[in-house]
């Protein structure tokens, strides 16, 4: 029963839908050094909890409507269990770059 149960749940999470750009084949390439930055710090900061944008162990980021100060607000000062991130380990340009990455790769077609 609990084999099962345990199955169920892997091909119901399976078929979860995206909710973010749909897939277009394209790979996404940086068009600059600072969204090549943010790319950087965002899979080495980020990619675990929201991996692609998407809800993983935190929610979805892409579908977040708000403005980018509020975005790069929660990232230095966390929200609930997201941990925050202090000045010492990203700085503020980081946080614009992660920004500026998040913005980009929301918008590549």
């Amino acid at each position: 029963m609990a084999v099962s149960v345990s199955l169920m749940t892997m091909v119901l999470v399976s078929c979860v839908m995206r909710k973010s750009e749909p897939v277009t084949q394209k790979e996404f390439v940086a068009e600059d050094e600072r969204t090549a930055n943010g790319e950087r710090l965002y899979m080495m900061n980020c990619q675990k909890c929201h991996p692609g944008g998407e809800g993983g162990l935190g929610p979805a980021v892409n579908s977040n409507p708000a403005p980018g100060f509020i975005k790069r607000f929660q990232m230095r000062h966390g929200i609930v269990v997201m941990p925050g991130f202090y000045k010492h380990e990203l700085t503020r340009k980081e946080l614009k770059d992660i920004s500026r990455y998040m913005r980009k790769w929301k918008h590549y077609k």
